[in-house]
This record gives C-alpha cells, sequence and structure tokens, in this order.
C-alpha cells in the first residue's frame, strides 16, 4: 500500500508539527543529521502532533496515539514457502528478461518494491516526502541484516526526491515502471490503517496523474503496471491493455 506521492509544493514539515526525538540507544549526531534531513527541529520532549522517534531500534513515526515503524520482516510469509508467484502484483510483473529493471515511481514504504526485488527485479526506489524516505531508509538498513531479506533488499536502491524529474533526467529504459499514486484506506487491516493514518498527515494523492503517466510513458519501459482501487477511475483517464483482478485493488497493465 504504497503512497508516496505529492507533485505540489511541499510543505515544510514544521507546518505539521513535527519533531525528531531521541529515544533511548540514539546517537545524538544521528539524530541531528536526521533533523536537518527533515527540516524538523530536534527535542528531548514527542511533539504534540507528529515525532519521528529514533532509538537504537531505529526510526518510527509516532501522533495522534498510533506509533509506525516500517519492517519487511511482516512480509516474509508473502515471499517464502512458494507463495510469491501468488501475488497479484508479481502475476502482472511475470518477465522472462535476464536480470530485469524496474521503477518504483511511487515507493511510499517500500512494500512492493519489495515484491518486485524478491521476483528478480533490480528496483530504484523513488520517495520525495523526506519523513517516508527515512522511514524507508531504515527499514532497507535493518532488512539487510535479515538471513532471507538481505538478499532480496540489495536489489532495491532508494532515491530521495521526484520521481517525475527522474524519470524525465533518466537515460537507461527500465523493462518496468510501476505507479501507485495513493488512495483511500481499501483494507481492514489495523497495521494497514495506522500506517496510512500517520502517512496521511504528511502527504496527498498524486495531484498530477496526466504528467505522471505521461513521463513513464515517454521512457518506453516495456511495461507500466498501476495499482487501482477495484471500482477506481483509470489513472489520468488511459486505458489498459489489460488488468488482473483482486477482492480491492486491480493491477492495470500497458505493454
Amino acid at each position: 500500500m504504497d503512497s508516496s506521492f505529492m507533485y505540489v509544493k511541499e510543505k515544510h514539515m514544521s507546518d505539521e508539527k513535527l519533531v525528531v526525538c531521541m529515544g533511548k540507544g540514539s546517537q545524538k549526531d544521528a539524530a541531528e543529521a536526521l533533523a536537518r534531513r527533515v527540516h524538523a527541529p530536534l527535542s528531548d520532549q514527542p511533539g504534540k502532533n507528529l515525532t519521528l522517534l529514533i532509538d537504537g531500534s531505529g526510526i518510527s513515526l509516532n501522533g495522534y496515539g498510533l506509533s509506525y515503524r516500517g519492517d519487511f520482516e511482516t512480509m516474509l510469509h508473502r515471499i517464502t514457502d512458494g507463495r510469491l508467484q501468488h501475488e497479484m502484483l508479481v502475476r502482472a510483473a511475470k518477465t522472462k528478461e535476464p536480470n530485469p529493471t524496474a521503477i518504483d515511481a511511487t515507493a511510499g514504504m517500500g512494500e512492493d518494491s519489495l515484491l518486485l526485488a524478491a521476483c528478480g527485479y533490480e528496483v530504484t526506489l523513488y520517495e520525495q516526502n523526506p519523513v517516508i524516505a527515512a522511514l524507508l531508509k531504515d527499514s532497507i538498513r535493518r532488512a539487510k541484516k535479515h538471513p532471507i531479506l538481505g538478499e532480496i533488499v540489495n536489489r532495491m536502491h532508494l532515491v530521495e526526491g521526484n520521481s517525475i524529474e527522474g524519470m524525465a533526467q533518466r537515460m537507461e529504459v527500465p523493462d518496468l515502471i510501476y505507479l501507485d499514486p495513493m488512495f483511500p484506506a481499501r483494507q481492514k487491516s489495523g497495521l494497514i490503517n495506522k500506517k496510512l493514518q500517520l502517512i496521511q498527515k504528511l502527504e496527498h494523492p498524486c495531484l498530477q496523474e496526466e504528467l505522471l503517466l505521461k513521463t513513464a510513458m515517454d521512457l518506453h519501459p516495456k511495461k507500466i503496471i498501476i495499482k487501482r482501487p477495484l471500482k477506481g477511475k483509470n489513472l489520468a483517464g488511459k486505458t489498459p491493455g489489460y488488468t488482473i483482478k483482486g477482492k480491492a485493488i486491480r493491477y492495470d497493465c500497458f505493454v
């Protein structure tokens, strides 16, 4: 459930009253670097609204009675014991290309990128929001130490920045471009709702759908896959070549 898109003038993080707070086991220099990165003050107390907590375990986003820390280990059951090939995204992304490459232009917390990397793609992830990028980078760092996840996340390369600008400047043509502009919660999982509630405090659904899709198409990848709500409108009004449908979402595919 990736939610990484806002191509409007970004609010300064202090507008959301975000603070960076040091927890047990954190290092002051790391906390100061994080505060500079997300443009927020460093505080010894949690903020009134959103707090980015850095401690010995990593980085978490807290506020409004909720707490969220990215953790790819929660996805192990989806990529092991033969279950990976049953994932709708993996079915949509299936390729015979050796060493395939992909762009996840709307990375969010990287769950879908992990699925692509698990099935062999070398994935470039774009995430514009510095807070989400910090959470994602921390998730990847921790996953690299895992005996199963380590090899997979080594194929995930995070770029903190605007994917429309990044794709427009890119020279190499990827095999796949994946788009998941944020849309309202569509599952009942408490964890997913918790994540969305906090992430939505930081950014909002894509406001430049046409430019996003046009930029992706201008790169001429072999395939573009777009995640949409099952009954949602086509992105930018474009009709896909074919669609893979699930109970709550669908994947629109352009070849």
